[in-house]
């Protein structure tokens, strides 16, 4: 049965995040089956501020603070992972900043509400010509690229494919860029996040970015470490997905007697146990996030450089809510027992998700190695700073 649209909010009554959220939570099985989050969301997303959350306020942005869109991203992640991470995309106009101001000034003369998609890796040779680079490749994992208003691709810096490189990314129209639709995964199924094809498209040097490069535009928000941000808002999904999992628990547990006859989950002490241990270890690494983020922010509002023992402490803690998170839904699953095995029921679906948002890049074991080597005062892998 074809999904029926919800009776449009009028002009007067503009629709809420809490109706939008309900809906998006409503409609997870078919961003499943779609494999990508459908546009009518994404439009009612840039109505409720997503989208130009990190635009520049010059070009009509809402000058966001970054505690505050992680919140956001934790929101909607709580209703559905898969819009949570596509939502945590409104982030990504920090890349663009790097773009040369009049650059940027195109892209937002119709709107600030502009949604990036990007894939970067496995970064692609593009040949220099006349003003600009010949781009030529097949690109991968470019989360939310259907409902996307301007691509990105990786065609290198300097010297490409060294560790530490900053990667040149080029800015195309969508309709320059072949969607290659191949995203078939265990979690976060709805992010969409396929392969993009460029085939020997000319760009023009000033629609070409270095990837955590020097921004153009001096606002507070393109002080805070580029880099740092984007693993942050990937991480702050499973603070979302955590919580649901938490709320699922405790719905079940006042629920009937198990068929063996076992008492409720709510009348088992270890099962009390678990949920209090989740409970602290998700907000323990909830708070490490926002104390972390709120200092470095009111550091850069203050006038200061962020050094980087900040950045160090700010990447730890995209990995440390992401790890937190993971591990808060696969020991509620585990509490569920049987009863979350079935593939209706939500559990095993916010743990596949979970297990997904663990595996990024950004998230991975190397960050805690960076992080340990700046703390100890020695030089941390190239790239992590």
């Amino acid at each position: 049965m074809p999904h029926q649209a919800p009776q449009q909010a009028s002009a007067s009554q503009p629709e809420t995040m809490a109706q939008l959220l309900a809906d998006i939570r409503e409609r997870h099985a078919e961003f499943t089956r779609l494999r990508h989050i459908p546009r009518d969301i994404v439009d009612r997303l840039k109505q409720q501020g997503v989208y130009r959350a990190s635009t520049p306020v010059c070009f009509g942005g809402s000058g966001m603070a970054p505690a505050d869109f992680l919140q956001l991203v934790e929101r909607i992640s709580q209703a559905d992972g898969s819009a949570g991470w596509v939502a945590s995309f409104g982030s990504a106009a920090i890349y663009l900043a790097a773009l040369p101001r009049a650059t940027q000034a195109i892209l937002y003369a119709d709107s600030p509400d502009l949604v990036f998609a990007a894939g970067v890796f496995p970064v692609q040779p593009a040949t220099a010509a006349a003003g600009g680079w010949q781009v030529n490749g097949t690109w991968k994992f470019a989360s939310g690229c259907k409902g996307a208003d301007v691509l990105g691709v990786g065609i290198g810096a300097g010297a490409p494919g060294q560790p530490g490189a900053k990667v040149r990314t080029a800015v195309l129209p969508p309709a320059q860029v072949e969607i290659v639709d191949n995203w078939d995964v265990m979690g976060l199924s709805g992010t969409g996040s396929h392969d993009l094809k460029v085939h020997q498209q000319f760009v023009p040097e000033e629609w070409t970015f270095l990837r955590g490069g020097e921004p153009a535009i001096d606002e507070p928000l393109f002080r805070y470490p580029t880099l740092a941000y984007a693993a942050q808002v990937l991480g702050a999904v499973n603070l979302g997905i955590a919580r649901a999992a938490l709320d699922e628990i405790g719905q079940m547990a006042g629920g009937r007697v198990a068929i063996t006859g076992a008492p409720r989950l709510a009348d088992r002490s270890y099962v009390r146990i678990e949920v209090a241990k989740a409970e602290a270890r998700l907000r323990s690494a909830r708070h490490f996030l926002y104390e972390t983020t709120g200092e470095t922010w009111r550091a850069i509002l203050a006038g200061d450089p962020v050094a980087p023992e900040q950045v160090a402490m700010l990447r730890l803690t995209a990995v440390e809510v992401a790890r937190a998170g993971y591990e808060v839904v696969d020991s509620m699953f585990t509490l569920a027992g049987t009863t979350a095995i079935y593939t209706s029921h939500p559990l095993q679906r916010y743990l596949r998700d979970a297990a997904v948002v663990k595996q990024h890049a950004f998230l991975g074991e190397g960050v805690y190695d960076g992080a340990g080597a700046v703390a100890l005062g020695v030089p941390p892998m190239p790239g992590f700073l």
